[in-house]
């Protein structure tokens, strides 16, 4: 691999190395929320459940990512109620919808891509909204790109910096 390639890698769901990496993730998901809490709003305007998700998947493949993606809003949840219970149905759903379409964007590009992480937020949130609206109403739908805007631009851009900088084998 030459310098500038970012190693990817697609671990094996019964492995203690995917578990293990997948509870990094989660860890990750549990204290970026609470410190963007802190904040007003914070949560919905940065929308932190989804960063380390979509990091996990990128980096690791499918199953870390879905492991993360259904571990953390749980835990979060259990442990300090937010997402509230009637809210993880969607992002369990928007969470999965993440961890594979980053997954296959990681997959199809083959390195860290700009371009294939934003298709893969976009798809999350494509898919997310949709289901918001038939099971909620079009202002819940809309929410994450209107108010959220920060937190998917955080998505795109943080991640890709992460995994291009600081995640290299």
């Amino acid at each position: 691999m030459s310098n500038n390639t970012t190693a990817l890698y697609s671990l094996d769901m019964r492995s203690m190395r995917s578990v293990l990496v997948a509870l990094v993730f989660v860890a990750g998901n549990i204290i970026l929320p609470q410190a963007v809490h802190l904040i007003p709003n914070g949560g919905h305007i940065w929308l932190p459940i989804y960063f380390f998700t979509l990091v996990g998947a990128y980096k690791y493949g499918w199953r870390v990512g879905i492991m993360t993606a259904v571990m953390s809003p749980l835990v979060n949840c259990i442990l300090f109620g937010m997402p509230a219970l009637a809210a993880l149905p969607a992002i369990v759903l928007k969470s999965s919808v993440l961890a594979f379409g980053g997954a296959y964007a990681a997959r199809r590009a083959g390195d860290v891509s700009l371009a294939a992480i934003a298709l893969a937020v976009l798809f999350c949130q494509l898919a997310g909204g949709v289901y918001e609206w038939l099971t909620q109403s079009f202002a819940a739908a809309v929410q994450d790109i209107t108010v959220g805007f920060p937190g998917i631009a955080l998505q795109i851009f943080g991640s890709y910096l992460l995994l291009r900088y600081l995640l290299k084998d």
